[in-house]
């Protein structure tokens, strides 16, 4: 099992198992993995007895949670109008040039996962890009890269 049946069960009881905390359930356990196992998508829905398709169905509709392996590090960049028109499709380039990767993709050695949304809810500090959470607005494409290289582990880890 990729996922730790105990692991899971005591998330599930720190929710006390109860089906109307099934998106905190979830959140936890991503939280733990990067992403949701199917494994433990089927133990969350044994244990709340809830089925199977109506997990699946939260976890499709909500693009916080994935069902691939996402990176240490995650990257969006958006691309709603204020953040379009002030340059947001330049700062996306810049973050696939620099990663290696483009929308939707982790790289390789598991470090960065990139997205791109349509808001992030602050326009006024277009472009935008969040990583692990953290806002940075007013973004060009020299800032992208100072930026990323402050989350390498090893220089030299972004693309030159």
């Amino acid at each position: 099992m990729d996922a730790d049946r105990a692991a899971i069960d005591g998330v599930i009881s720190k929710h006390n198992a109860a089906p109307s905390s099934l998106i905190s359930i979830l959140h936890d356990i991503q939280s733990q993995y990067n992403y949701l196992p199917r494994q433990a998508l089927e133990r969350v829905a044994d244990r709340l007895k809830l089925p199977l398709i109506q997990v699946y169905g939260v976890v499709t509709f909500y693009t916080r949670f994935s069902l691939v392996p996402k990176g240490r590090n995650q990257v969006q960049v958006c691309l709603g109008t204020a953040c379009h028109v002030r340059g947001g499709a330049h700062v996306a380039d810049a973050v696939t040039r620099e990663l290696g990767i483009g929308p939707g993709e982790t790289s390789e050695d598991g470090e960065f996962s990139f997205d791109t949304v349509n808001c992030l809810g602050a326009c006024a500090l277009g472009p935008i890009i969040v990583v692990n959470g953290e806002y940075h607005g007013q973004m060009t494409g020299r800032k992208v890269v100072k930026l990323l290289k402050q989350y390498c582990n090893v220089e030299g880890a972004l693309n030159k």
